[in-house]
Formats: C-alpha cells, sequence, structure tokens
C-alpha cells in the first residue's frame, strides 16, 4: 500500500481507502465477531446490545485505517482487527481470573459481569490513541479529519466522500493517554454508568489500562489481562507475515513493556531505591543511570512472571529496542553504555542512561532526589577508590589529627642495618591467570528480534558452565543446527531468510545453498553457519572467511 502525505499526490497508483458501510468493515471480520460472542456467552439480544453495539462504534471511529505503517496490523482496517483480537483474548482471559477477590461472594458475583465487560472495552479500545498521535487523515481536496471531533465514518458522511486517504505523522511519539480521549466516541456515558454502579474502581482501572497509567495502590488485574492479550495478538500477527522477516520488528509495543517494567520494579522493588548500597539504580547530577545488565536481569524476571509472549530476554536485545525508542542515550555511536562510578563501589561499573528522570519515576511522589555527585567515569579518567577516600567522622566520633606515617620507623631503622650486599628476596612466581572467554551475539540491530533471541541462547551455551553446546565451530565459522530453531518454536524457514537478509549466513561453498549436513553429537544433521565475526570471543585468525560480497 502506497501511502502520499497531501492531496496533490493522490492519483491512480494511490486509490486510498472506500468509504464503506459498518456493515462492510464487520463482514470482514466474521470470524473473530463469532468468536467473541460464544466467549461472551449471552443470548443475541444482550450480545448485540452490551457488545455488538460498541464494536459498531468502535469500527465507525477507525474504520480502515492500518495500526501501524509497516510494521504489525500494516493492513488496511488492520487497527479495527487489532482492536477485535485483544478484545477477545481479553475477555477469554477473564474466565481464569478473580477480580475484586476481597469482597464477599454476593459482591462478586454483582460485579463480575462489570469487570468482563469492562476488560472487554480495554482491549478494544488498547490502541485506539494511534488514531490520534501517528495518523493523518483526509479527502481528496486535502481536509482533515479530526479525531477529536466525530468518528470517522460521520465525517465521510457529513462530507460526502467516496474516498479518503492516510498519510503518517513523521517521528510520531506513542502517547496512550491520548486514547482516553478518543473513548468517548465509543463507548457512550451510560455504559460509563452501568460500570461504576455499586463500585468506584472498574471505570478507574479500565480509563487507567487506556490511559496507560499504572496504579499503585492496587492491582490492575485488568490492564494485566490487557497487556497480555495484545502481546499476544501482536507476536501472532508478526509470526503469521513471513514475507516481512529479516525487516526491523522493533515497535512501540516492546518498548511499553519494558517502561512499564523499569517503573513497577522502581516503585515495587527495594534493589530499585536509588543511590541505595548495591541499587540497581544511581540519579546524580549528570544523569539517571541503571547498572546493566543487571537491570536487565531483573526485567526479564518481571516479563517471564506475566508471560506475555514476544517479549525480548536478553539484555543485548532489550538494549536495542530502548535505544531505538530513545528511551535510553548512548555514550556515543560506538558505546550505548556507561561507565559510572557510585560511592562506595569497589570499582567502576557498566550502566545505561535514561534520557530523563520522569521515564523511571513517573507516578512516584515525591520523586526521588539526585546526590550532588557525578557518576560518570571517562576512559582515561582516574579511577577513584574508596580507600584513597578521607573517611568522614561518625557521630560522636573524632578524627586523628596526626596523618598516618608513610612508613613503619621500625622499618626504616632495619632498613639502615641491613649489609650492602644484601639481596630482596625472590617473589614467588604464580602461573599466568587465563581469563575465561566471554562469547556473546553481536547482530545486526535490523535482524529480527525472534531470531536473535534464538540464535544468542545458542551462542550463551558456549560459555563455561551454560550447560552442554548447541553448536560447534567449523572451518568457516559457527554451525548451529535447524533443529535448534525449531526447539524455540521458530520456522527454520524464517530464521533462514531472516538471517540471509542481514548477511549473517556463510555457504560452505561460495554462491551455494545456506544449509551445511554435516555429523553433530554423532547424528546426521542439517544446520547453517553463522558468520564468525558477528560472535564476540572467536579468534578470527582460525577461520576461513569469506568476504562480505561472497555471500
Amino acid at each position: 500500500m502506497v501511502i502520499f502525505s497531501s492531496a496533490s499526490t493522490f492519483s491512480s497508483a494511490n486509490p486510498g481507502f472506500a468509504a464503506l458501510s459498518i456493515d462492510e468493515v464487520l463482514a470482514a471480520n466474521a470470524d473473530i465477531l463469532a468468536r467473541i460472542k460464544l466467549c461472551y456467552g449471552a443470548d443475541r439480544e444482550s450480545f448485540e446490545t452490551d457488545v455488538l453495539a460498541l464494536i459498531r462504534r468502535y469500527a465507525a471511529y477507525v474504520h480502515l485505517l492500518p495500526a501501524t505503517a509497516d510494521n504489525y496490523f500494516s493492513a488496511p482496517g488492520g487497527l479495527l482487527r487489532l482492536g477485535l483480537e485483544a478484545g477477545f483474548f481479553s475477555l477469554q482471559g477473564t474466565d481464569a481470573h478473580i477480580f475484586s477477590g476481597r469482597s464477599t461472594i454476593s459482591t462478586r458475583r454483582l460485579l463480575e459481569p462489570r469487570w468482563r465487560h469492562a476488560t472487554f472495552i480495554a482491549g478494544l479500545c488498547c490502541e485506539m490513541h494511534r488514531v490520534l498521535s501517528h495518523i493523518i487523515v483526509t479527502d481528496v481536496q486535502g481536509e482533515v479529519w479530526s479525531g477529536y471531533l466525530q468518528p470517522l465514518v460521520d465525517w465521510l458522511a457529513e462530507r460526502g466522500v467516496a474516498r479518503y486517504f492516510l498519510s503518517w505523522r513523521p517521528q510520531a511519539i506513542e502517547t496512550r493517554c491520548l486514547g482516553v480521549f478518543a473513548l468517548a466516541h465509543v463507548v457512550p456515558p451510560g455504559v460509563l454508568q452501568y460500570l461504576s454502579e455499586d463500585n468506584t474502581i472498574i471505570v478507574p482501572h479500565l480509563m487507567a489500562s487506556i490511559g496507560g497509567m499504572p496504579i499503585y495502590r492496587d492491582h490492575n488485574i485488568l490492564d494485566d489481562l490487557v497487556r497480555r492479550s495484545l502481546a499476544l495478538v501482536i507476536d501472532r500477527n508478526l509470526l503469521a507475515n513471513a514475507d516481512r522477516y529479516g525487516s526491523p520488528q522493533f515497535g512501540s509495543h516492546l518498548e511499553r513493556y519494558l517502561v512499564d517494567a523499569l517503573r513497577r520494579l522502581a516503585s515495587s522493588n527495594s534493589a530499585w531505591i536509588p543511590n541505595q548500597e548495591k541499587s540497581r539504580v544511581w540519579f546524580g547530577q549528570d544523569g539517571l543511570f541503571l547498572l546493566w545488565p543487571n537491570a536487565a536481569e531483573d526485567v526479564h524476571k518481571l516479563l517471564d512472571a506475566d508471560q506475555l509472549p514476544g517479549i525480548p530476554k536478553a539484555a543485548e536485545t532489550m538494549l536495542e529496542v530502548l535505544l531505538t525508542a530513545g528511551v535510553i542515550e548512548p555514550q556515543d555511536a560506538e558505546h550505548p553504555t556507561w561507565t559510572i562510578h557510585p560511592p562506595g563501589a569497589k570499582s567502576v561499573l557498566e550502566a545505561v542512561k535514561l534520557k530523563s528522570a520522569t521515564i523511571l519515576f513517573a507516578g512516584i511522589d515525591p520523586p526521588p532526589e539526585a546526590l550532588d555527585l557525578k557518576f560518570v567515569r571517562r576512559p582515561g579518567e582516574p579511577d577513584p577508590s574508596p580507600a584513597a577516600a578521607p573517611r568522614s567522622a561518625r557521630p560522636g566520633e573524632q578524627l586523628s589529627l596526626i596523618p598516618p606515617a608513610a612508613t613503619s620507623p621500625v622499618m626504616e631503622v632495619a632498613s639502615e642495618r641491613l649489609p650492602l650486599t644484601s639481596k630482596p628476596p625472590t617473589p614467588k612466581a604464580f602461573p599466568p591467570v587465563t581469563p575465561s572467554v566471554l562469547f556473546t551475539l553481536q547482530a545486526p540491530m535490523r535482524l529480527n528480534p525472534v531470531v536473535r533471541e534464538a540464535l544468542a541462547a545458542v551462542v550463551q551455551t558456549l560459555n563455561e558452565g551454560a550447560g552442554p553446546a548447541q553448536g560447534c565451530t567449523v572451518a568457516h565459522g559457527f554451525y548451529v543446527p535447524l533443529s535448534e530453531f525449531e526447539r524455540r518454536g521458530l520456522q527454520p524457514s524464517m530464521a533462514l531468510r531472516a538471517l540471509a537478509d542481514v548477511r549473517m549466513l556463510v555457504p560452505a561453498q561460495p554462491h551455494g545453498p545456506p544449509t551445511l549436513a554435516r555429523d553433530f553429537n554423532g547424528t546426521p544433521t542439517l544446520g547453517i553457519v553463522v558468520d564468525p565475526r558477528f560472535i564476540t570471543g572467536f579468534d578470527l585468525d582460525g577461520f576461513t572467511l569469506q568476504d562480505a560480497g561472497e555471500h
């Protein structure tokens, strides 16, 4: 689909979108509508009143708009389909959760239908904010639709146009709170009144989920279900579109979950209290820093407990997602991380720097104060040692005013009495310590993150103590059995294409096939060979390397 940015460029090459009726738009989604009706579990009249009416209003608002320009749900009608699928899985998830767990059985029986209704609404409208922040819709004369004022279908009918066109705002920033303004066009006041009867928490939890605002005093089960459902449907959509593998897949949904995890850790994990001993977070005059990869390990554990599909697990992938999203600030073009020396640390530490402290401390009142210190240690700067720093007096303690002697007088006298011919004792020789080699994947940023995760896990098995190696070296690279991708839920053809697109594969023969059959662990196995230049820890002199243009 070709998208132009102004009406003057419209031509037969860009037919735009037809102003179809709501029934025609929904007819293409009859399969998911049937699943929603079955999951809702009500008679036809109740379903049409409670659910289908909301779906029709949502379809009138988003019509055939795609969710993204070139990522997930990018086809015409993608935003509608995304909302329907997220709403369905969110509704389905309510069957396994108990809302209002502290209430009496009679109160829960009264509120459960409202919780299910609100959860479906939150799933349906979870990405509606993109209409206001990312998309510009115009008619053939170039008149622009305002999503704040009316649904798209009403605007099309009012102007009597047969087609409309869209363009994407350059460098648009995800602003989920805008979804609250669009919600009024989908959910009428009467529905909100129904949801708020006999309680004061359902509507606030619904609005917090749609607006992307955390609720720290109460666990938002509704938002947990929506977040998990949205991650699922996006991951399924990306896997289903095999023709796009190898293209950049870093979307705002990954950034959203990672930033949300950082905030949850900052508000609930004692190891994330800033500027404390062994803290993950250091806040000073030169910015806010997170120890890396320690912070990434905490994020992985938290998101793994949430059971969110498609979320990156490797610290390197998280780093690239946050870099691409502009959440963290690199030290320079070649060094995404920083070297800092927090107070009390025995040596310098590796960390990432957030672009703004509000990214982490949003919703925390009052926010932590920065120390009157600078943590960054540039290359070449001296590494301050805690032992060399002067010790401050404890309360009630008086420090000695006599400076310590540089050398002991007794030792000085003893050295004067030594004969001139004496030699210092020969120090005992110790064998040199060989540092263990660390093998890590250094793939291009545009490699599909799902394939990156699988390949990084295989490379990790080469490290000491990581278990049996799941790959081996051959003359021209690192051999990986295709079964290792299948074992991680990936189609080998998809992995082959993704790696070939970023030129990471080395054929056994120039211009030959990308696969190689050989014995692995005593079994004839079909696999691929990865260029060793993409893996740190290998001695490249031991390989027969091909030029970049040969494969």
